[in-house]
């Protein structure tokens, strides 16, 4: 639970947990995903609540992730190494950031400076 820049959600959390939500339905594993749902749910209350967080605390894209693993059969001794080989160029990025910026990762601000477009559907492009 909780992400360093996402307050409100994750949005990848969001897409994941969809995709999560489907694979249960075809793995038949609905009841364990409601069981999820409800941890999250119940746990961004609660620790919102006990550490006193006003800015919002939400699951982030690895909650669930192990869930996802099991499903799709993958033994559970390759889910930290899954983890960790996904995720190694960005930490190793973040840490020569912090060597270059002495001791501060940088987390600039994005604004897109494009134009508003309509959204077309992959079927039509």
């Amino acid at each position: 639970m909780g992400h360093a820049v996402y307050s409100l959600s994750d949005p990848r959390a969001e897409v994941f947990r969809d995709f999560v939500g489907k694979l249960s339905e075809e793995k038949k594993k609905t009841e364990e995903f409601m069981l999820y749902k409800n941890v999250e749910r119940i746990a961004t209350e609660l620790i919102a609540e006990k550490r006193k967080i006003y800015k919002g605390v939400s699951a982030n894209v690895d909650f669930y992730s192990g869930f996802a693993y099991s499903m799709l059969d993958i033994p559970e001794e390759l889910f930290t190494p899954l983890f960790a080989v996904a995720r190694i160029s960005g930490w190793s990025a973040h840490r020569l950031e912090e060597l270059i910026n002495a001791g501060k990762i940088i987390r600039p601000a994005y604004k897109s400076v494009q134009e508003d477009r309509l959204y077309v559907p992959l079927s039509e492009r």
